[in-house]
């Protein structure tokens, strides 16, 4: 018999064993009403469960109503969101995979519109008033645009603790696993980043300042969170501008997580938008698999790889040179929702068929039989 591809090996993160290591990465919906998981959350999900996935992350996730991206964004800030999200949670575990949420806060990036109402900033005058921004300094995310409340001590304190209460509703929820969003511009990423954090206390200046918040959420939710359920981390590796954050910042940063009981970093870039020169960074196939693999090599954690992957062949190669542990898939899922079987088939998997559900395998293996008669 054939042997099993790495994709489809399964992966134990303490108590939770993932069936294989494809993932499906957070895909923001902006479909929720008051923070509440709808209808459409429930058939979006469900193509995902049926596919065959290992583990799919919901998306980012308010833990406050002001740390929503948009007023369409989910929300878990109120015990009322939970009911709504485990319905989700029960649909992956009936079809054998892990579910988890990425819990989030927007910092400068909140109060805007959704992409197809032209993002940007809520319209005072529009039909969903804005709300307050809060940021580490007051900069605004691009120029023109609503410029952020720098936090105070005590309201940095009062949105670890939301973070803290939002980890204790997705164990409500039965999620497997939470990924804290520590990237593209969003709070953490920007108490990281010396480009948009300019504070001169002990939140701002060093990198050990800097790190501060991110650490006191991951503490926080550690310290409620069950043991025998995982932790993941997404961080913007670097912020691919002159004077922003560094590789060498987010490993050494990553070392800090590790101690502090995360199990893999979700490796992304960018974010930090505004008037900085960017460093062009051409978007292509596994183009941010090399950010997995040093933040691997340099912290001695698992990863996970991000961008553009949407080939089974890479996706292995990936695996099989070590260079992640986890493949994360976004928008390919959209257009096929059984990747997974079409990967199994394209990478000589012993039994493709068993990657999906009894119900689509009996009529695939039908056609299949057929095909060869």
């Amino acid at each position: 018999m054939a042997a099993l591809p790495r994709l489809f090996e399964p992966m134990a993160l303490r108590g939770v064993t993932l069936k294989n290591r494809i993932v499906v990465a957070p895909m923001c919906q902006y479909s929720a009403v008051d923070g509440h998981a709808t209808e459409w959350h429930l058939a979006h999900h469900g193509r995902f469960a049926l596919g065959g996935v290992g583990l799919t992350i919901l998306e980012a996730t308010g833990v406050t109503a002001a740390g929503r991206i948009t007023p369409g964004c989910l929300g878990i800030y109120d015990d009322g969101h939970v009911e709504g999200l485990s319905r989700i949670v029960d649909l992956y575990h009936a079809h054998g995979s892990a579910a988890g949420i990425q819990l989030g806060h927007a910092g400068r990036k909140a109060s805007t519109r959704r992409p197809w109402d032209g993002a940007g900033p809520l319209d005072p005058d529009g039909r969903e008033p804005p709300w307050p921004t809060l940021a580490p300094s007051a900069l605004p995310a691009v120029e023109g645009w609503h410029t952020p409340k720098a936090l105070t001590k005590a309201e940095i304190a009062e949105i670890v603790d939301a973070f803290a209460l939002a980890a204790k509703r997705a164990d409500r929820a039965g999620f497997d696993v939470i990924e804290i969003h520590g990237a593209h511009g969003y709070l953490a990423h920007t108490f990281m980043s010396p480009l948009s954090n300019t504070r001169t206390d002990e939140y701002g200046g060093s990198l050990a300042n800097r790190m501060r918040f991110p650490l006191e959420v991951v503490e926080a939710i550690a310290a409620v969170w069950p043991q025998d359920k995982p932790l993941f981390y997404r961080a913007s590796v670097t912020d691919n501008a002159e004077g922003g954050l560094t590789v060498e910042d987010t490993v050494a940063l990553a070392r800090e997580l590790k101690a502090r009981r995360v199990d893999v970093i979700d490796c992304s870039s960018g974010g930090i938008a505004g008037s900085v020169s960017l460093q062009m960074v051409l978007p292509k196939p596994g183009f941010q698999v090399p950010l997995a693999e040093a933040v691997r090599e340099g912290a001695g954690i698992a990863t996970m790889a991000v961008g553009m992957i949407t080939e089974p062949e890479l996706a292995e190669e990936i695996l099989q040179s070590d260079k992640a542990d986890l493949i994360a898939i976004a928008r390919e899922f959209l257009s096929d929702g059984a990747w997974p079987y079409r990967a199994a088939e394209a990478l000589g998997h012993p039994d493709p068929f068993a990657v999906l559900p009894q119900q689509y395998a009996f009529y695939l293996r039908r056609r299949a039989q057929s095909a060869k008669s």
